[in-house]
């Protein structure tokens, strides 16, 4: 059995490492993808474009669209007394924003140190608009503190109010975010994204790297050697799970380097999680090859339960949010515990204990999930 493994181990790297394609799919494509999707996967607005329509034209309402410029968040793009104009910018998506400064607005502002603005936003992207409509609130909000009024309320197109309080107000709020102090999204999205590829490795590349040898025949001659099953699957699995923690130690590497993602907690628990999810990973590979014949099936079948398992992780959206049901069969999902884990060692400083329980929901499910995909293999099959 361990010779026959040997053997098995020793063809399987030197196939890997004589595939160019292969090598430049396990090692280069990850690394990329990893320092694109990081800078492109995040919902922060830049620099939002702004159309004002000013009815008020005073120093007050000049001092409010400064105030929104000068913070670096917005460009004016436009400005015009119709409404209409703004309209039409905003539907031919010319701008992402509208701000509507009423007559009046100077005056009440000294008289009633209360004034109303209108904030008309592009929801086409909900998560932008949202945004958007927190980086006014916020901007304005200190611009009324510096005035020392009492309130500047933000009225946006579906009719809801924010309002910001001033110097004025009795109760004073200071917010700090722990973990992530500076609100940088690359902290939250890189260890999700780095544990997407590293499924992508081992589900997608396990299916193939089996698949590949049923459609070469090589597979059929396997049958007749005495070659036992479990070391010809071992042999399989084993070069994968090496290449999947050697993903996870490059990607942390360029994680901590370029993107400066804090590594409060200890590395060691991070692999060793790894080392269990893989496994979870690995088995759902094999599984996809025993139902396949062909490599494109493959492809087919492990991007549409990929699409699931990002979608249900917590990746972009938090589980929180969805349906009740939702959340329920999410938590057979082990890319959303693994993530959980990976996020919380790495920007809290979570130690084994913390990670007990996702550390145990994921060595069940990885037994499970092997345990299944072994007894369904059949060689040749």
């Amino acid at each position: 059995m361990l010779r026959a493994l040997r053997f098995l181990l020793r063809k399987e790297f030197l196939q890997i490492g004589r595939d160019r394609v292969i090598l430049r799919m396990l090692i280069v494509m990850p690394m990329i993808q990893l320092v694109i999707l990081a800078n492109a996967a995040t919902f922060e607005v830049k620099r939002a474009r702004l159309f004002v329509v000013d009815h008020d034209r005073t120093p007050a309402s000049r001092g409010v669209v400064n105030a929104l410029t000068a913070s670096g968040r917005f460009r004016l793009e436009a400005a015009s007394a119709s409404m209409a104009h703004a309209d039409e910018a905003l539907l031919s998506r010319d701008v992402d924003a509208i701000v509507v400064l009423p007559a009046g607005f100077a005056r009440d502002l000294t008289r009633d140190r209360h004034a109303q603005l209108q904030l008309v936003l592009d929801a086409e992207n909900g998560s932008a608009a949202g945004v958007t409509r927190f980086y006014v609130a916020e901007i304005l909000g200190r611009h009324a503190a510096s005035l020392a009024a009492k309130d500047v309320s933000v009225i946006s197109a579906d009719g809801g109010a924010g309002t910001s309080s001033g110097g004025a107000a009795a109760i004073e709020i200071r917010s700090r975010g722990w973990y992530n102090p500076a609100l940088d999204y690359r902290h939250y999205m890189v260890p999700g994204i780095l544990v997407q590829l590293i499924t992508i490795v081992g589900t997608l590349m396990t299916a193939l790297n089996i698949v590949r040898e049923k459609e070469a025949g090589t597979l059929d001659q396997l049958n007749v050697t005495p070659v036992p099953r479990s070391a010809f699957i071992a042999a399989k699995l084993i070069p994968m799970w090496c290449i999947g923690l050697l993903e996870l130690a490059a990607g942390m590497l360029i994680a901590r380097t370029l993107f400066d993602v804090p590594v409060v907690g200890s590395p060691l628990v991070v692999f060793v999680a790894a080392s269990v999810y893989l496994v979870a990973a690995l088995g759902i590979g094999l599984w996809i090859s025993t139902i396949v014949h062909t490599q494109q099936q493959a492809l087919f079948v492990t991007f549409s339960i990929m699409l699931i398992y990002v979608l249900m992780s917590g990746l972009f959206t938090p589980v929180s949010g969805m349906p009740d049901w939702v959340q329920w069969i999410a938590q057979v999902n082990p890319m959303l515990h693994f993530l959980s884990l990976m996020r919380a060692v790495l920007l809290k400083g979570a130690g084994l204990m913390d990670v007990s329980k996702e550390l145990a929901i994921l060595g069940v499910t990885a037994a499970v999930v092997l345990t299944a995909s072994v007894r369904q293999y059949r060689k040749g099959g």
